[in-house]
Order: C-alpha cells, then sequence, then structure tokens
C-alpha cells in the first residue's frame, strides 16, 4: 500500500507512478528549524533507494548514517518529484502568513542537473504529500536512533519509547517502519531488557510481519 498518498492523487499521477526513477537520480530534503528535536534534518536518496539520514541540533557535529529504503517508498518520493517537474522552475512557497515551520529545501540531481527549491509552506499538494513522506522516514529514523541509545545508556527508557513507536504506528506516522526491525529483535530477545520492553519489541515485530 503507497504511504501515506490519497487515492486521488495515485490516479492524477498514474502515469508518473508507472515509471520507475531515472537511473543516477538523487533527491534530498532537508529541513531546519532552530528549538525542534532534531533542529536540522537532511535524507538523501537514490533511484535504488539507498541513502543517507542525519538528524542533530545545529551545535552538533555532522554524522550521517546509511539508509536503504523500500522500493516502494522511493518509488513513490521519485514519482512525487517528477509530478513537481523535479524542482525545475517551481515555486513553492505559499507567501502566506503563517508560522514559521521550518525552512525546507528540495533537490533534484540527475546527470550534472540540479534543481533545487526552498520554502517554509506550500500549498501543492504533490510537496506536501512528498514531505510527509520524508517527515515519516525521518520519524522512523529518530526512533531508531533513540532505541539505539537507550540499549546502550538507559534501559528504563526502553517501554516508553516502545509505546510512542504503537502509538506511531496505529496513527500511520511511519514510513518503512520495517528499518526498526534490527534494534527492535535486539531488544526482543535480549533477557537483560525490562520484561516489558521485550514483550512490545515483540508485539511490534509481529505487527510489521503481518503487515507485509
Amino acid at each position: 500500500m503507497a504511504v501515506g498518498v490519497p487515492l486521488w492523487v495515485l490516479l492524477t499521477l498514474s502515469n508518473v507512478l508507472a515509471r520507475p526513477p531515472e537511473d543516477g537520480a538523487r533527491l534530498t530534503y532537508t529541513k531546519v528549524l532552530k528549538g525542534s528535536i532534531p533542529e536540522y534534518l537532511s535524507i538523501t536518496i537514490d533511484s535504488q533507494g539507498v541513502g543517507s539520514y542525519e538528524g542533530r541540533q545545529l551545535d552538533e557535529a555532522p554524522a550521517p548514517h546509511a539508509l536503504k529504503l523500500s522500493a516502494e517508498s522511493t518509488h513513490q518520493l521519485f514519482s512525487l518529484a517528477e509530478a513537481l517537474n523535479n524542482f525545475q522552475g517551481v515555486e513553492l512557497e505559499s507567501h502566506r502568513k503563517v508560522a514559521n515551520l521550518g525552512l525546507k529545501t528540495l533537490v533534484y540531481e540527475r546527470a550534472g542537473q540540479r534543481n533545487q527549491v526552498e520554502f517554509n509552506y506550500t500549498q501543492r499538494k504533490e510537496a506536501q504529500l512528498l514531505v510527509n513522506i520524508f517527515d515519516k522516514i525521518a520519524s522512523v529514523e529518530n526512533h531508531v536512533v533513540t532505541l539505539e541509545h537507550a540499549m546502550k545508556y538507559d534501559h528504563l527508557s526502553l517501554p516508553k519509547e516502545l509505546l510512542q513507536i504503537q502509538i506511531d504506528l496505529d496513527n500511520r506516522a511511519l514510513a518503512d517502519p520495517e528499518l526498526m526491525v534490527p534494534s527492535l529483535e535486539k531488544i526482543a530477545n535480549n533477557p537483560r531488557f525490562l520484561h516489558l520492553a521485550q514483550v512490545r519489541a515483540q508485539t511490534i515485530l509481529q505487527r510489521l510481519q503481518n503487515s507485509n
């Protein structure tokens, strides 16, 4: 099932969605919002779903790590970018008086071509959906980072974080939640963690398995 993409959009973009991403193409999404967690977010992905994720505070050193998205999510991202002419000559900023929602930058690169667009808030549905998917991927990666940190330094916080993952799954707030599987398996299979944490991790794993 497409990640958070309404049926009417899929129908509108049917011709675009039928085509695979162009080989060698790369998308980058960044968002900067001081005072948020994280303040700096960056996701880069190529046409094969291979890329990197970085989420940090602005005063922290860069620390990106590798990312591999599903073919479905990769296809959606590049299809929505293509519907926006791969950001070439596209104005996305609404110019409405709205709160600071973070400076968002979308970049498309392929064969020496580089198109970039920036905005705080947009009314273009395709751009909203594109950002929404990127943000849902970031949420998954943030959960992974939090789980890995808790396993090393704060075992008692694991049940609360796992509960939040369950809530986010209920709210369909995560894209490619399977990225959490390695971390969840570590918790579920290690008796040194709280029993409640193990049970919740196993419940999430079963839920992800049943959704495939």
